[in-house]
């Protein structure tokens, strides 16, 4: 049999996935594996799965049969939210050696090495309720941002969410613990650090500790220039951690606050937290405090018993927030669910018309968001180039190109112009003389 020695990662879904991905590649590098490219001829191939909805588990199998048909003979790793929800069926497609679950998957290289044969497929997912243990992991190769996991699982049960189901109860490290991390991601080159999880604003409740403490520490942290705060729940958002943001020279004055539904009995149905009365006032008070920052709000349509009314009701909440985007899901059916057996089931042709209407919705808001700041001066990290021109992101949020020589992961100020054919500001980098217009 001969040895394995490279291994390659595909990563689907959440920038959790993205941090927890690098900490399984940096394992097999420890063992001695080269990183190289899914489509280089890799030994053995991570896949690192999302399972938030249906579209996502046919991707899944859609990129496991192309990773297949590419690369024959690859010893093909599956694991992430859809190997734990759907370990057997995962087992069954062609190609697949190994499905790992939660509790399983930081274990990959030692089981990998044991079982290298291509004759049975192993499939390794134990009880969700086994997953217990926090595995601290932060994203690097895959994108300039890099990506810190604070927190993992999830005790809020929402009705329409598998989450729990797929990840398990809420953990995270310590403070102390998590620094560490931290400085481990600043030693790699991190410029830009977003704590990301599944529930961060639970972050540290098993240690009698806070999300608001770890950002003090994260604030003082040397060699890192920027610090985003991932999806944080309305209920978990509190003024202090608002009012924290707005006098920090490190956290960026961007929030992403998931809401769902704008009707409060469509919000009870779902289970959520809050209502949005309590959802208005988080934005008001960011508002209040940081008139610039970018808000993003996450909603679902289509979900069960959601009647006209209450879609109408959603939208006009929407449209009177002053928020900046939206992320727009249809409601999918997930085994497991409370929400899957709820009478009023909506149409799929209805989800889709009104998920279209809402994403037109924040277009329109992220475009005013955007021509809100022509002629402004902001910092920008670049990150990637493509085709001529380089990308980067402001510190809140909007994202921005240029023709100009810049170097990816560098902060440079940068005069915002125009919005392009793409929706994209051109930029002029500070100090030209003259403005250039993309």
């Amino acid at each position: 049999m001969n040895p394995l020695r490279s291994v390659a990662v595909h990563t689907l879904g959440c920038k959790l996935n993205f941090a927890e991905s690098s900490a399984l590649v940096r394992q097999f590098e420890e063992a001695g594996f080269a990183r190289i490219d899914m489509d280089a001829g890799p030994d053995v191939l991570i896949i690192n799965t999302c399972s938030v909805t249906d579209h996502a588990d046919r991707k899944c199998r859609n990129i496991i049969n192309r990773a297949v048909r590419r690369n024959p003979g690859v010893y093909v790793v599956v694991t992430g939210c859809y190997a734990q929800l759907k370990s057997q069926e995962i087992a069954h497609l062609p190609g697949v050696n190994m499905v790992l679950g939660a509790a399983e998957k930081f274990d990959v290289v030692s089981r990998v090495l044991q079982h290298q044969s291509h004759a049975d497929t192993i499939v390794s997912a134990g009880e969700i309720r086994d997953a217990r243990t926090f595995h601290p992991s932060f994203s690097s190769g895959d994108r300039t941002r890099t990506f810190l996991k604070v927190q993992d699982g999830c005790n809020y049960f929402c009705a329409f969410c598998t989450i729990p189901l797929a990840r398990g109860r809420s953990r995270s490290a310590t403070i102390a613990q998590t620094m560490e991390e931290a400085a481990r991601a600043s030693m790699a080159g991190a410029r830009e650090i977003v704590l990301t999880g599944v529930n961060i604003g639970d972050f540290g409740t098993e240690h009698g500790e806070t999300l608001l403490e770890l950002l003090v520490q994260l604030d003082r942290l040397a060699g890192v220039e920027r610090f985003r705060i991932s999806s944080i729940e309305p209920n978990l958002l509190s003024d202090e951690i608002i009012d924290f943001v707005a006098g920090s020279g490190k956290f960026m004055p961007h929030f992403h606050i998931p809401l769902q539904s704008g009707s409060d009995e469509l919000l009870a149905a779902m289970r959520r937290r809050y209502r949005r009365h309590r959802y208005a006032s988080r934005v008001q008070h960011i508002r209040s405090r940081m008139p610039h920052a970018c808000i993003g709000v996450d909603v679902i349509t289509g979900f069960p018993g959601e009647s006209e009314s209450h879609f109408h009701d959603s939208r006009d909440f929407l449209m009177e927030l002053p928020v900046n985007y939206l992320h727009v899901f249809s409601y999918s059916e997930r085994p497991g669910t409370t929400a899957i057996r709820k009478e009023g089931s909506v149409p799929p042709d209805v989800r889709l018309k009104r998920t279209n209407l809402l994403r037109l919705m924040g277009e329109k808001k992220k475009r005013e968001f955007y021509l809100q700041h022509r002629h402004q001066t902001r910092p920008v990290l670049w990150e990637e180039t493509e085709d001529g021109e380089t990308f980067g992101f402001t510190d809140n949020y909007i994202r921005v190109s240029t023709a100009l020589p810049v170097v990816p992961n560098s902060i440079t100020p940068v005069r915002l112009c125009d919005l392009n054919a793409e929706g994209i500001y051109g930029v002029a980098l500070v100090p030209d003389a003259e403005p250039r217009l993309i």
